[in-house]
């Protein structure tokens, strides 16, 4: 299994949650998708499920909350990017053009967390471990393999991570147009361009989790009330498709190719 035994490099994706409008019903689809086991946490932090895969933390769920007189947040799966310093990046995400949507706050003893927007609107979170590093187990079926932005503005995105977490944002040979996202040189995620998805799509970033077979996932999905967005096809990486759980949260299940 590739466990992550060390600390995640500022910048590279870490984990990845569900702020689910039924908390139970997204615990039990994950489950049956995936295979992961996971229950309501502690009410001091809203409930939230920390979901295993084999006794591993793979992925968080937790219940949607908005405050009074707020609408509902839309169902979707949010990226963390690791830090060393979450003020010192919040800062920095605010200088470089970013916005604020909760700004740091300490959850625990686990860790300090903020979420945000970069200038083209898509949202993420930011993560700094203390008790807890992040996903413990990836590039694993039934858990997280890539994180993938996509922007409407590729230059303004290289300029606003690059400021902020030190990403380079590398366009990949060929005539394709896609780009890495990398640290240090290690590529950690993907970026695209949003005018490849469909009219009217917000700029967002795209979760991906391995599976051991994207056509047999995507009948499993079906049949538990999820819909397919992309159906499976083939790809330099693999064999992928993009899908919503039956909440509408997207997400994107590949069968990595071998290595």
């Amino acid at each position: 299994m590739p466990e992550v035994t060390t600390p995640y490099v500022t910048g590279t994706p870490c984990w990845v949650d569900l702020m689910a409008k039924d908390q139970q019903a997204a615990l039990d689809f994950y489950r049956d998708l995936f295979g992961w086991q996971g229950q309501p946490g502690p009410a001091e932090f809203g409930g939230y499920a920390v979901c295993q895969l084999n006794g591993k933390a793979a992925a968080g769920i937790g219940p949607a909350m908005a405050p009074a007189g707020m609408p509902e947040p839309p169902t979707v799966w949010t990226s963390y990017l690791a830090s060393t310093d979450a003020q010192a990046t919040q800062d920095a995400i605010v200088a470089a053009g970013g916005t604020l949507l909760v700004p740091v706050m300490d959850v625990g003893t686990i860790g300090r967390m903020l979420v945000a927007a970069d200038p083209q609107g898509a949202v993420f979170g930011v993560w700094q471990a203390l008790d807890f590093s992040g996903a413990q187990v990836v590039n694993e079926p039934g858990a997280l393999t890539w994180n993938e932005l996509h922007t409407s503005d590729i230059e303004g995105a290289t300029a606003f991570y690059g400021e902020a977490f030190g990403i380079e944002v590398v366009r990949v040979a060929g005539d394709v147009e896609y780009w890495e996202l990398k640290i240090g040189g290690r590529p950690v995620g993907g970026a695209t361009l949003l005018s490849n998805d469909p009219p009217g799509t917000p700029a967002h970033w795209l979760t991906y989790f391995a599976v051991d077979d994207a056509d047999s996932s995507v009948d499993a999905l079906v049949r538990a009330g999820g819909n397919v967005l992309v159906p499976p096809f083939d790809m330099m990486a693999g064999r992928m498709t993009v899908v919503t759980d039956p909440q509408g949260a997207p997400f994107a299940m590949i069968k990595l190719a071998p290595r």
